[in-house]
Formats: C-alpha cells, structure tokens, sequence
C-alpha cells in the first residue's frame, strides 16, 4: 500500500479566469515587473493570516491572507502571466493548501488561479459569499482521502480459468480443437471479461461497504488503465481519520492479490465544485 501526491483536480471554476486572460497577456508582455495575486484557497477568518514563504516559484515572498467579512483568500505574489503547470508549480500549490489544511477547513482553488489586484480578490469574496460560507459549513473538520486499487490481471485471469468450470473447459477445449478455433476464442474472451467485470465489481462493493461507517461520503472515478479497478475519493471527518486509515490497512492485508494505493489527507477536492460568476470589471 502506498501514499503518493494525487493529481491536482480543479473544483472551482471562474467565469473571470477566462475574461482575465486578454489582461494576463497584456501583463505579461510587459514585463517580469507586474505582480498579481495567486490564490491557492479560501479558508474561514476574519483575522490577518501568515503561511511562510514557500508557494509559487518559491520567490521568498509571504502566503498571506486578503479578507471580506470573515472569508479569507490564502495568497501570494507571482508575476502577473500564464503560469506553467509544471511539476514544480503544481506541487507547490498542493503544499501550501497541506499547510493552511492543517489548522483550517479550506476550499481549494484551481491550478493557476490568479488576480490582477487585492480588489479583484475581494470582489470574488463578495459576490460568491454565501456558496463559499455554504461549502465550508459542509465541509467543515473533513479532509479527502484517495484509494486506488489494481490488480495484476493475468493472475486474475489464471484464477478465474481454475475456479469456474465453464471457463476451464473452453480453455481446454480450444487447446485439443483441430482446425479453427475463432469462435471457441470468442466465447472464451467473452466469459473472461464478464468474469474480471463481475469480480471487480464484488471487490469495489466489499471495499466500499467496509469503509461505509468511517466516511462521510464517497466518489468513484473512472479506473484508469486496465490493472485499475478502482478509482474513489472518501471525505472523511477529521475525528474519523484514524479508524479510516485502520480499516484501510486491515482491508489491504485481506487481498494480497490487490494493491492499494492510498493518498491524504487532502483538501476535498472531489466533494467541492463552485461554479463562480463574476463579471469583468
């Protein structure tokens, strides 16, 4: 079983990012100098914040906080352009939300969320007030956790071939058959994959039933590749965190013909999508 970084997700989309970009072109141009706001998330507070100097690009300057009311932007400044999502950048940006999620319920922004001005960043809180204090009521005291599981699909396969009888015998039939056996292959293949199918489904239904108690909700995402047969994200409370992370490791020491990758905590990326309407000013 193994902890790794997930893939950064965006669940906050603006409007204004799209109507920014003729703004962050004409910044760019001119010159390394112009400095915008990049914001990595929205917490809950009403008081002036501090995170250390270690966001994007690293250039020393202060993750701070720009408030309306009792929302807080968690930021720092980066010259005002099209920021590359490179490896470097995304990470950082994961960081700082592992940061302020250690003490405060966050929403994450999206990869590459940057304003002009604290005013334009105000206004974001202003006109999105109550979906962002909606979102963080729900959220509160919870944290994602990801749980990918995969198999080795030829072992599967060999189980399969000396459990069920139908399946061996067309093996065995295929093996002694003269002449063509295109149509014995077929059925064959056919059996085979409605077998993984049926058997991957049973495994995602006892691990989701057995995690059921210790989450507070669940999202099951497309496997990706063929040795994938899950792909889900847990919200779980913070109190909960411990028996998650238990259950997690009993249930992998049960299946030693499946690997469990399991990452988190991280902020809820697969339980927030706000979807903000902002006007250009």
């Amino acid at each position: 079983m193994k902890r790794a970084v997930p893939v950064a997700k965006a669940p906050v989309k603006s409007s204004r990012e799209k109507a920014a970009a003729p703004r962050r072109e004409e910044a760019h141009s001119s010159g390394d100098g112009v400095r915008g706001k990049y914001v990595y998330c929205v917490i809950q507070s009403a008081e002036p914040m501090k995170f250390g100097a270690a966001g994007i690009g690293d250039n020393g300057t202060e993750i701070h906080t720009v408030h309306y009311r009792d929302l807080a932007a968690v930021v720092s400044d980066v010259p005002l352009g099209v920021l590359d999502s490179t490896r470097e950048n995304v990470l950082a940006h994961e960081r700082v939300n592992e940061i302020v999620m250690r003490d405060h319920t966050v929403i994450p922004m999206s990869f590459g969320t940057i304003f002009k001005t604290n005013d334009d960043i105000v206004q974001l809180l202003r006109s999105a007030y109550d979906a962002f204090g909606d979102v963080l009521s729900k959220m509160r005291d919870k944290m994602e956790f990801g749980l990918k599981v995969l198999w080795d699909r030829d072992s599967i396969v060999k189980d399969i071939e000396d459990e069920d009888e139908g399946i061996h015998r067309l093996k065995n039939e295929i093996a002694l058959q003269k002449g063509s056996t295109y149509f014995a292959r077929m059925q064959y293949g056919r059996a085979i994959d409605a077998a993984l199918q049926s058997r991957s489904e049973r495994y995602g239904s006892e691990i989701l039933d057995r995690l059921r108690d210790v989450a507070v909700a669940s999202r099951i995402n497309k496997p990706i590749g063929d040795k994938m047969i899950m792909n889900a994200a847990f919200l779980v409370s913070r109190d909960q965190e411990t028996a998650f992370d238990t259950r997690v490791k009993s249930i992998a020491a049960e299946h030693d013909k499946l690997t469990f990758k399991y990452t988190g905590p991280w902020p809820p990326y697969n339980f927030v999508n706000i979807r903000l309407k902002l006007e250009r000013v």
